[in-house]
């Protein structure tokens, strides 16, 4: 039996005001999110003119992504600032994310550390794994691994895979946690299962400590697929020094996949 694609709904009529935004159902934001990249960047642009928090947001993330318009950091910057002030935590978390990284504006690690924290404090999870990278290297922020570790947990328990291989990190090597290499497994497991490369990495190694090494070699072959090229140096170049040939080979097509990148 051929299986048609369902057809995209139409967009809903441009919205004119603030009552035009409140009557939008679900379904009608869906098939905005749904739209030609193009319409739908525009539409999203005149419900952020209204003052609409979540359009402004989205609106941020199209430009900063391109899609329906140009790239543009400093205007997705300005669309994540306008919606953070009305309260909206995913703005929040991208504003600082825009700080931390310098899209749009200089890098600032404070400024990214005051708009991750007030993400964080909604609960967004994203925000909370964020914030804790900034404190546990003491960017921006002062250090405080304890901090660093219950923002992570707070992830985690949401079921942030990201999340997952940095608190396992604690608890490998016993940092504000006692060492739990048990208690570690599983929790870079988790991260692995959940799609993040760190975890993945983290995951085989303690697999190939506990003599598992075809299980290893099969996450180690899915890192690169997510990795992000620095990731796949350093990881490559840990895998080099493995006394094992497979291993080594391993960190061989990491570093070539890393090169090729740049």
């Amino acid at each position: 039996m051929t299986m048609h694609a369902q057809p995209l709904q139409p967009l809903p009529p441009t919205p004119a005001s603030v009552d035009d935004l409140a009557a939008i159902s679900v379904a009608q934001w869906q098939a905005v999110l749904q739209a030609e990249p193009r319409a739908a960047a525009a539409w999203m642009e005149g419900a952020a003119q209204l003052g609409h928090a979540r359009a402004q947001a989205v609106l941020g993330q199209w430009r900063l992504d391109g899609h329906g318009c140009e790239r543009d950091a400093e205007q997705a910057l300005h669309w994540f600032l306008r919606a953070a002030q009305l309260g909206d935590a995913m703005a929040m978390n991208m504003a600082g994310r825009c700080h931390e990284q310098g899209w749009g504006t200089p890098p600032d690690a404070g400024k990214a550390a005051h708009w991750y924290r007030q993400a964080a404090q909604q609960g967004l999870a994203p925000a909370q794994y964020n914030l804790a990278n900034l404190l546990a290297s003491g960017r921006g922020v002062p250090r405080d691994p304890a901090q660093a570790y219950a923002l992570y947990r707070q992830a985690v328990d949401q079921g942030y895979a990201k999340a997952c291989a940095k608190l396992g990190r604690f608890h490998e090597d016993g940092n504000v946690v006692p060492r739990d290499a048990d208690i570690a497994f599983e929790l870079y497991r988790q991260g692995a299962e959940g799609g993040d490369f760190r975890g993945m990495f983290c995951h085989a190694g303690m697999l190939a400590a506990r003599h598992r090494k075809a299980e290893a070699l099969s996450w180690l072959a899915k890192v690169p697929q997510t990795a992000t090229p620095r990731y796949l140096r350093e990881a490559g170049e840990l895998l080099l020094q493995s006394p094992d040939a497979d291993f080594r080979a391993m960190g061989e097509a990491m570093l070539a996949r890393a090169n090729a990148s740049t």
